[in-house]
């Protein structure tokens, strides 16, 4: 049997470093205070302050049970390896590779945690998808990144929830805005903002001709209580009523139920059709215009602060982020990391952790 002593004992460096950088001592004192919180019945006379404290300590136990399991995990990784060890036993190597491989992939998901340094990282994300310069090809490139990003909450296990689509003129679409649940969705998503470039032959050219097409894509925090800490003044909006023309069963098409909101001071014009009816699509427009305010605000303080430390070359907003390329070759680069995949087809398809995480990685450098 080969010797297990160096793996074991390198994941057991990195099991400690993930408790600091994770805070379980504090985690645990936490993890008592809420649950002496949440077996209050007092709790739920504020329904806003319930939610916020029960979602609080359904995280903070998550976190500690998988601590604590990996920790069992690890000791029955050591035990079993002594054991085969001094009994020689040979048949116990195959069991410990995947032991080991397995604990390495844990950690490695919880030193993600570490890259995330933004204030709502944890957060859920709204996501617009909009075709840019291109035509037909540009607007069959936004459905591609609209698939892409659905697969890609599908394969994490993420909620998806498309609140409005405008649909391309002659294929593909104009526009998405899709609502991401989860936990971290918002700091993994973060990187995706900007433009993303695809070239290929064009399926809507008789001659097949190369086509480069370009989508903008734009990321925002969603949180709940934005409208509670934004001041939308009505006299800076104008909403708009029209038929929905996606998803929604008898209502579609025979009521007047989508709802468009102009934000005048910002130039943000938000839009909702997916819910079932016009007070519904009001609520949630409201809530997306909210969290876009609030980040537009955040954003703004963070570029002042930025002009008084001084000059930093940086990728602005807008600007190029990704090549994607399928015609004589195959290749998908981001042009911040220069990390690449040589499969697009898996990249269509939601594979883009590792994108996700080298931009974490790269964002972290560059703080």
């Amino acid at each position: 049997m080969r010797d297990f002593s160096g793996d074991l004992a390198g994941l057991r460096q990195r099991f400690v470093d993930a408790q600091v950088y994770l805070g379980l001592g504090d985690l645990r004192d936490r993890l008592k205070e809420l649950e002496a919180t949440v077996s209050d019945p007092a709790l739920w006379d504020d329904q806003d302050r319930a939610r916020q404290v029960t979602t609080e300590f359904n995280r903070a136990k998550v976190d500690v049970d998988l601590l604590d399991g990996l920790s069992t995990k690890l000791d029955d990784a050591d035990m079993l390896y002594q054991l085969g060890t001094e009994e020689g036993d040979d048949s116990v190597e195959q069991e410990l590779e995947e032991i080991v491989a397995a604990l390495a992939r844990s950690l490695g998901d919880l030193e993600l945690r570490s890259l995330f340094s933004g204030d709502h990282d944890e957060a859920d994300a709204v996501i617009d998808i909009h075709a840019k310069d291109g035509g037909t090809d540009a607007q069959d490139w936004a459905e591609m990144l609209e698939r892409m990003y659905l697969r890609w909450a599908e394969r994490r296990g993420f909620i998806a929830e498309e609140v409005d689509r405008s649909p391309g003129e002659e294929a593909g679409i104009l526009s998405a805005e899709i609502i991401i649940r989860g936990r971290y969705v918002y700091g993994l998503l973060s990187g995706e903002k900007g433009v993303h470039r695809l070239v290929r032959n064009s399926p809507f050219d008789s001659q097949h001709r190369r086509q480069t097409s370009f989508a903008q894509v734009t990321v925002t925090p969603f949180l709940e209580e934005a409208t509670k800490v934004v001041d939308i003044d009505d006299k800076d909006i104008r909403i708009d009523t029209y038929r929905s023309s996606g998803a929604g069963g008898q209502h579609v098409n025979k009521t007047d139920s989508a709802i468009r909101i102009t934000h005048f001071p910002s130039g943000i014009v938000v839009a909702c059709q997916d819910e079932r009816s016009q007070t519904q699509n009001k609520a949630r427009a409201f809530q997306i215009l909210a969290a876009k305010l609030l980040e537009r605000q955040e954003e703004e303080r963070r570029v002042q602060l930025a002009q008084m430390a001084g000059p930093v070359v940086q990728i602005g907003w807008g600007s190029q982020i990704r090549s994607y390329v399928i015609s004589q070759y195959n290749l998908v680069k981001d042009l911040r990391t220069d990390v690449e995949h040589t499969n697009p087809q898996a990249v269509f398809d939601g594979d883009l952790d590792g994108f996700m995480e080298a931009y974490l990685r790269w964002r972290r450098a560059r703080q």
